[in-house]
Order: structure tokens, then sequence, then C-alpha cells
């Protein structure tokens, strides 16, 4: 299994807002030079996002977006599923009607067990999570806005 584009780059968006968070708005195109991510990219997962309650707007001048939430209430398995749906590797481990071997199948099992450790991980990552290893990096590009 693959995440797309769209939860890599909206994972790195929101743990932007996180760095900023209680900072104020922050502008798409600092967040896209930051990142490297296109503005164009970033508006559309923007609108994503806004319909998550994950990030709120200011308009004007000083506009842009922050956190809605605090960032240790916001998971990586939260923004995945936001942006992907479930998280599961074959559907029929959500749903048995999806293929008439459900019940007799042999590997059914295993890919619903690997389909809960991976949601159970993200789970258990969030936003700040990120931020604090972010600032301990000594890798990262220090950024001032």
């Amino acid at each position: 299994m693959k995440l797309s584009t769209r939860s890599r780059y909206g994972v790195r968006l929101l743990t932007e807002l996180a760095l900023e968070y209680q900072k104020g708005p922050v502008q798409l195109g600092i967040i896209s030079k930051r990142e490297g991510i296109s503005e164009k990219y970033l508006g559309q997962l923007i609108i994503q996002m806004k319909g998550t309650g994950f990030i709120t707007s200011s308009r004007g001048k000083n506009g842009g977006y922050m956190l809605a939430k605090k960032p240790k209430d916001i998971t990586l398995r939260e923004i995945v599923e936001k942006l992907e749906g479930d998280i599961c590797l074959v559907d029929c481990t959500k749903d048995n009607t999806e293929c008439d071997r459900s019940t007799f199948c042999i590997t059914r099992e295993i890919w619903k067990k690997l389909s809960d450790d991976m949601a159970s991980s993200l789970e258990k990552i969030n936003l700040q999570t990120l931020v604090d290893r972010i600032r301990k990096s000594k890798n990262y590009p220090e950024y001032q806005i």
C-alpha cells in the first residue's frame, strides 16, 4: 500500500500550521516555499481540509490559515482518513459482503490485522509529536515567518 501525495502533503501542510500554532495565520505562499509544494496544490488541499474541522482561516492583509485544534488533538490517522477514506488494505476487511469468499478466506484476517496495525500506529502519532521531532532535529531548516 502506498499513501497518496494528498495524504503526505496534507500531513506536511498541517505540520507547518502546527509549528505556528497560536502565532497567527499563515499564508499558503509561505508554506509553499518552506515545503516545496505548489501553492495551487496546497489550495486544493486547504479546500478539503477546511471541511474537516482541522483548519480555520482569516481574510485580509494579514490573513491565512491556522489550526482549529491543538496539535496534540490531531492524529495522523485522522488526517489520512479524512483525505483517503478508511485505512484498509482490502475492502473485504471492512465489509465482508465485498467478496463471496470472505467467510472462508484464509488471508482476510491477515489483511485485517495489518490494516488495524497501520491504523493503530497512525493513531499514536499526532501533530505535536511531529512538531517536537522537528524542533529537536538538527537537519531541519529554521524558518522565520
